[in-house]
């Protein structure tokens, strides 16, 4: 047999495929795992409600998870921890009686309070007993209790007053509406919000914002309205309202009886009443000419014909009696 010409010949690897293998090995890393993420559910709990706090992205095979109040790991304030292998739950001292620490690493808080509000943090050993934490947390907002409304003036005097009232109690997270008269407040210039819409006033008051004013606060869990409140505005009118009754009041002894002349509804307001009426004018003579009465004469109307004018005057309504003249 010959012997082999010469030893056996090595394969080369062209030298740009060696740059692209070393271009892949630099620019390519390891796909990296989800991060451990906490979710609070719901985001924003009312108080005296139930919340869970969800852990996502677990890694596989964990060992064991525990829970923390704060942002550290501090054994002083473990609220619970839970072995895989021994399905063991272990209560810490920051424990209050309403967590309960389930399997799967999600934590359940049962009626929670504002004093729940806080940072929580979860541990989580691998089974490498390598672990990996991450912090979640908890807003708990109070259900607004009824507001309370104050003013400082309840009979406020028409077109000359001013009304100021106000909502409370202040509370954060916390917006403010008014009602009057069960509607939303309508434009004007007599009206005014305070910049955080707890105070409402009313420039020169009158009969039409009398109300009643209602008071609703809100914040993102409940609303609660105050009961309504209604403004006594006064006023002092130069017209006679309703009905006008006309009378004749005797001076004698014994006391003649008294006779009602006449009982007119005004069409307009007006200081006088004009009665261009012939029965009218019969109705108003009669009762005149029949009381034998010093006080009221027919002398007292020399000039008066069934087809003149009579034209009585009357005195404001806030006054007692209704005078002819």
């Amino acid at each position: 047999m010959e012997p082999p010409s010469g030893p056996a010949s090595r394969r080369h690897v062209p030298w740009n495929r060696l740059l692209l293998a070393v271009s892949l090995l630099t620019f390519w890393t390891p796909p990296t795992t989800a991060q451990l993420t906490i979710e609070t559910m719901p985001p924003l709990a009312a108080e005296g409600s139930d919340i869970l706090l969800l852990a996502h992205n677990l890694t596989e095979n964990p060992l064991a998870y525990a829970w923390y109040r704060g942002e550290r790991v501090d054994n002083s304030q473990l609220i619970a921890s839970y072995r895989v292998d021994t399905n063991a739950t272990t209560k810490g001292p920051a424990h209050s009686g309403r967590e309960t620490l389930y399997p799967n690493g999600t934590l359940l808080i049962q009626s929670v309070t504002q004093k729940d509000t806080g940072s929580y943090t979860l541990l989580v050993t691998k089974d490498d007993l390598q672990t990996e934490r991450q912090t979640g947390h908890l807003h708990v907002l109070r259900d607004l209790e009824t507001p309370e409304k104050s003013h400082n003036n309840s009979k406020p005097w028409e077109h000359k007053d001013t009304v100021v009232l106000t909502c409370g109690p202040e509370t954060q997270n916390t917006s403010y509406m008014w009602w009057i008269s069960n509607q939303s407040l309508p434009k004007s210039t007599r009206l005014k919000l305070s910049e955080d819409k707890r105070t409402l006033t009313v420039f020169n008051v009158t009969r039409k914002e009398k109300g009643p004013y209602v008071c609703e606060t809100r914040n993102l869990v409940s609303i609660s309205r105050s009961d309504p409140f209604t403004l006594d505005v006064l006023y002092s009118s130069d017209h006679p309202e309703g009905n006008l009754n006309l009378s004749c009041h005797t001076a004698s002894n014994p006391a003649t009886q008294r006779s009602p002349l006449l009982s007119v509804r005004p069409q307009e307001y007006t200081q006088a009443l004009s009665i261009p009426n012939h029965n009218m004018y019969s109705q108003i003579l009669h009762s005149l000419t029949v009381l034998d009465s010093p006080t009221v004469r027919r002398s007292r109307f020399p000039g008066l014909r069934a087809q003149s004018c009579l034209v009585l005057e009357c005195c404001p309504s806030n006054q007692a009696r209704v005078p002819l003249v």
